[in-house]
């Protein structure tokens, strides 16, 4: 099943630049890297074989009662039906991904899983009726894609092995489509909802904790729905409900039911921080910090700091220009009695122009900053071009621990040695 999502969070079903190089290396935490479309990268997560490999198992089974004369060849049919299926929900995935770049979202890969597909975009849609739109090309190409697979099956003969394929395919996109259109988060249909109340409302996080709550609620009904649904008509048999086929049923809407549940509160999570991210401002989280020549010994610097009351040491040259930032965890490493013999140019990292950033950045705006240019500590300065201050990561990261936890982000908390 296919999923847009701008918070990256996996789920059951849902939503830069070209790469020359080999056609499937691995990626940190993405898995297998099987190319690029429209300058996304797609990935394979290791999860997607296990399932393509109970898909071709189950698929393989049922060929043998359709069509016995295929004999061990009928696992080579139902590898291609799983890889076909797989193929629609990249397809299903690739919807969401126009869509986003269509509307100026940048999506950061897409990846096949367990449980289907996901789009990772990282940043919210700025209206409802993109959010609408973003989150209901999936279904409806998934939807498109069965009414192909229906067209297709009239111009075969039934009971042969493109027919059944096509009957297969027609079946797995309908299900794609109808699932991901149930109204909770993190399906694409509470993506849809979430639209609406946020329209009606005027308020996208009332339309995120409707959807939220009604994901939770199709969790736990998944949970208790599938297991019974699966053997309506047969509940006068006593053994209906034991066996190994109940218990897969059973297994099966546990695990629907535990990613639909957590990928809901994860997406209410993630917007209860998105509404706090514009009180984060570089400003506010900046240590102050001293002007030192790179000659002067660590301990006169770091009296000069303490009289000053900063928390930051900032290399300039005979101009007064900034040209390096004292490293927290260098100071660190320097015993004291060795500190009167260590001048603080040693334990500077030389600024680079992304390490440059304005007080005034905040927000969303602000996590780019760091993420297009990791470092430690970052100078902070005026339009002017006056130093400010130095903002350390760890001061960012204890800020967005305490925003989810509704506390006010301590500025500089971090003591420096």
């Amino acid at each position: 099943m296919g999923d847009s999502e701008s918070d990256r969070t996996p789920r059951a079903g849902g939503q830069k630049g070209q790469d020359d190089g080999p056609p499937r290396p691995r990626s940190a935490g993405g898995g297998l890297l099987m190319g690029r479309v429209l300058g996304v990268p797609v990935y394979v997560a290791p999860s997607w074989f296990l399932v393509a490999a109970l898909i071709t198992w189950f698929f393989g089974n049922q060929l043998d009662r359709v069509l016995p004369e295929l004999g061990g060849s009928r696992y080579l049919v139902s590898l291609f039906f799983a890889v076909a299926f797989y193929a629609s929900v990249l397809v299903h995935e690739l919807a969401h991904t126009v869509a986003a770049l269509r509307f100026d979202l940048p999506v950061r890969r897409i990846q096949l899983q367990f449980f289907g597909g996901v789009s990772e975009i990282e940043k919210d849609s700025q209206t409802p009726g993109r959010e609408f739109v973003l989150a209901g090309v999936g279904p409806l190409l998934s939807l498109v894609l069965a009414g192909v697979c229906y067209a297709g099956m009239l111009a075969v003969e039934s009971g042969t092995v493109p027919g059944v394929l096509l009957a297969g395919l027609m079946i797995s996109n309908l299900i794609v489509a109808v699932f991901n259109l149930l109204p909770g988060l993190p399906l694409d249909g509470g993506r849809m909802l979430r639209a609406v109340v946020w329209k009606l409302s005027g308020r996208p996080m009332a339309g995120t904790v409707a959807a939220a709550w009604t994901g939770r609620a199709l969790a736990v009904a998944v949970l208790v729905g599938f297991p019974l649904a699966t053997h309506t008509g047969s509940l006068t048999d006593r053994d209906s409900f034991t066996g190994i086929a109940s218990l897969t049923d059973a297994l099966l809407a546990a695990i629907l039911a535990a990613i639909i549940w957590t990928g809901a509160g994860n997406s209410l999570r993630m917007a209860r921080l998105r509404e706090r991210l514009p009180d984060l401002t570089a400003r506010l989280l900046t240590r102050r910090a001293v002007p030192v020549s790179g000659e002067m010994p660590l301990s006169e610097a770091l009296r000069r700091a303490n009289d000053a009351g900063a928390r930051a040491l900032v290399v300039v040259d005979g101009t007064g220009e900034p040209v390096a930032l004292v490293r927290e965890a260098g100071i660190a490493g320097i015993p004291q009695h060795r500190r009167p013999w260590v001048p603080v140019g040693t334990l500077a990292q030389d600024l680079t122009e992304g390490m440059r950033m304005p007080a005034d950045l905040s927000g969303e705006g602000l996590l780019d900053h760091l993420r297009a240019t990791p470092a430690t500590e970052y100078l902070v300065v005026e339009d002017t071009g006056e130093i400010y201050g130095v903002l350390s990561t760890s001061d960012v990261e204890r800020a967005f621990i305490n925003a989810m936890s509704r506390t006010a982000p301590s500025p500089g908390a971090s003591p420096t040695p």
